[in-house]
């Protein structure tokens, strides 16, 4: 093949001595090098590597599925059973279970489970709650109790068989015997079935058992100070063993674990006439009324025996706050604070839209003049070339931020030059060849998820963050738009796959699965996407996540796509009063005794923490729940009180 580089383009050849003409298989690369040649500059040209052909075209725009160099790979498969199909979700509250052969610690509040070669561990660790100077901890989930199959020394795995919004159900196998353990946010349930196998229950110390008949199927005990019922079918009996075990004699293939808010046989009794109404399905949906976010949560059950469709519930603080129709009682204790203790099949919430601007009036500018100064020393185009997702979307967002103050100022040639910058970035990121390692976006068909590259911070390979990092992509775009319609007929589909990727609002994408950074019964998003920490998920940047929600509605509004608009609304405003209870505490009712600070950098599934990932330092501790400082930080100023001792 002739080598027509060096044969048309002598020129360009000192440049790329090994880059035939032919390998700048688009456009974007030719015309990023011929830019790299007149400018005398590299940072225009892409990182080209050899590939096969695998890009697909998405509007004007394109991605590849074939992974970029800077790329590392994640997991061949996730762990879940082969009968669990399509999009697998991850930034989860139980996302180790798909990650790794056992789990990491699951809080599930007030529960926490972990899921070993022994078995299922059970814990409550609400009734240790401490607070210090840095943290809010309770103890560590080593199981209250752990269950397992008689015979059954060691399980081979345990994978993720089935999933709702917020409940899942663990498989774990060792060769013909199997035990499935359902459990989920809110619920003091456990629900278990057992094949080819009786069920056995070991103590991490010797229980007490306060209501024990040989022939009946119903134990009251306490362990450590922690009250538990056991609930087995009709008939069934469980026999003492080794002075610290139980084991269940049955013919049903059932039986359930009840966490008890009290040391009573009326608590037993309440509890018992629940316990075999096994939660299918776990549903929320929500809906934009009168200035509202209605939020309508939703339990399937199934009656093992008998009839009847009920089950408890505990809510959180940002729940039970704006509860509308639930009769709550007082509950548990967990890290986020105490939980209230409802019953049925469904409860509501109500809260308070908090609207949302494009960029702030021109009625705030005091000194046109002073404004002009500051914005001519952030001019165009001095921004650097193809960073990671992260530090790219931080520039983007500058430039969207600048780009309205400008308007506001009426400075428009400034205005409209931020935003060609923002055009041009976008539009680089936005069209992927086989040949490019950056900057493209690839999309992981395994772990159904849209990758970019460079990556950071494990965005990669642990799928960390792409709400913070995308946010921005979006919100800028959307700025662009705002301004010239026509180029969401474009590009628009490509910023849409973005949205998907973190909040597909359509549970039946086959590409991505469900909202997959927010948490819809915990209130918030979760950064990491492994959740492979002995504290369970983590999110330490409040703000980020909620300027991917602002983005959403951004979009949504610009270019009439009411769904992402509401989508965005409805998690914007969710996630505004979880952030307002668990990492502010505006109300001063959820901090535990004993932590005197004002602010959590960083909430876990099992504490919270006056840390950073990167600093300890007090301004960057409350300072990461701030920035970015957009017109949608507004929500900050709901609590006028907790403003002055936060401040």
């Amino acid at each position: 093949m002739i080598d027509l580089s060096k044969t048309f383009f002598p020129a360009m050849y000192p440049l790329f001595p090994r880059t035939p003409f032919w390998l700048f298989s688009n456009r974007k690369a030719f015309s990023m090098a011929c830019a790299a040649l007149l400018t005398g500059s590299l940072l225009a040209l892409p990182n080209l590597r050899s590939a096969p052909e695998s890009t697909v075209q998405v509007g004007k725009g394109s991605y590849t599925t074939h992974r970029p160099d800077p790329c590392k790979p994640l997991p061949p498969e996730p762990f879940r059973t082969d009968s669990l199909k399509g999009p697998i979700p991850t930034n989860q509250w139980w996302s180790s279970l798909v990650w790794k052969p056992f789990s990491q610690p699951l809080f599930a509040h007030p529960l926490a489970m972990t899921c070993g070669p022994e078995g299922l561990g059970i814990t409550y660790t609400g009734d240790a709650i401490v607070g210090s100077a840095q943290a809010i901890m309770g103890p560590a989930p080593d199981g209250d109790i752990k269950v397992g199959l008689v015979g059954v020394d060691a399980f081979k795995d345990a994978r993720a068989a089935d999933f709702s919004d917020w409940f899942v159900t663990a498989r774990f196998t060792h060769e013909k015997a199997e035990m499935d353990a359902t459990f989920g946010h809110g619920s003091p349930y456990v629900y278990l079935r057992h094949r080819n196998a009786r069920v056995r229950l070991s103590f991490a110390i010797p229980p007490e058992l306060w209501s024990h008949d040989p022939k009946a199927p119903v134990v009251g005990l306490t362990v450590r100070g922690r009250h538990y019922g056991l609930f087995a079918p009709k008939g069934s009996t469980w026999a003492k063993k080794g002075g610290q075990g139980l084991e269940l004699q049955s013919e049903g293939d059932f039986m359930t674990i009840a966490l008890l808010p009290s040391r009573s046989p009326d608590a037993l009794k309440r509890f018992a006439a629940f316990a075999h109404h096994h939660v299918t399905n776990t549903e929320v949906s929500h809906q934009i009324t009168a200035g509202h976010v209605v939020s309508n949560y939703r339990f399937s059950t199934e009656a093992m025996e008998g009839s009847g469709s009920d089950t408890f519930f505990a809510l959180y603080p940002h729940q039970w706050k704006y509860a509308r129709n639930a009769v709550l009682t007082d509950g548990y204790r967990s890290v986020r604070g105490d939980m209230k203790l409802g019953s049925g099949t469904s409860f509501q919430t109500r809260i308070p839209v908090h609207g949302v601007l494009p960029h702030l009036p021109a009625e705030g500018i005091k000194d046109r003049q002073r404004l002009a100064d500051h914005l001519a020393k952030l001019p165009p185009g001095k921004l650097n070339a193809f960073k990671d997702t992260y530090w790219e979307g931080k520039d983007l967002g500058r430039l969207a931020t600048l780009a309205g103050i400008a308007e506001a100022a009426g400075m428009e040639d400034l205005r409209a030059a931020y935003l060609k910058e923002v055009r041009g970035r976008l539009e680089n990121w936005f069209t992927a060849s086989a040949a490019e390692n950056y900057p493209v976006f690839y999309y992981n068909k395994t772990w159904t998820s849209m990758i970019g590259s460079k990556p950071s911070y494990g965005s990669d390979e642990q799928l960390n963050d792409h709400h913070f990092h995308y946010g921005y992509f979006i919100r800028a775009a959307a700025e662009v738009v705002r301004h010239d319609p026509s180029w969401a007929n474009d590009w628009g589909p490509m910023v849409e796959m973005l949205i998907r990727d973190i909040a597909s609002s359509d549970r039946e994408d086959p590409m991505f699965p469900h909202l997959r950074c927010f948490d819809v019964y915990a209130g918030h998003s979760w950064a990491s996407g492994h959740a492979d920490f002995a504290d369970g998920n983590n999110q330490e940047s409040s703000s980020e996540s909620l300027n991917a929600w602002y983005s959403l509605i951004l979009w949504g509004e610009v270019t009439g796509n009411d769904r992402i608009r509401d989508t965005g609304i409805c998690l914007f405003n969710v996630e505004r009063t979880a952030v307002e209870e668990y990492w502010f505490d505006v109300s001063g009712t959820n901090f535990a005794k004993g932590f005197g600070e004002e602010a959590l950098g960083m909430v876990w599934g099992g504490k919270g923490a006056y840390a950073t990932w990167f600093s300890g330092d007090a301004d960057c501790i409350y300072g990461i729940n701030w920035l970015p400082s957009t017109p949608a930080s507004l929500y900050m100023g709901r609590h006028p009180e907790y403003v002055r001792r936060n401040h």
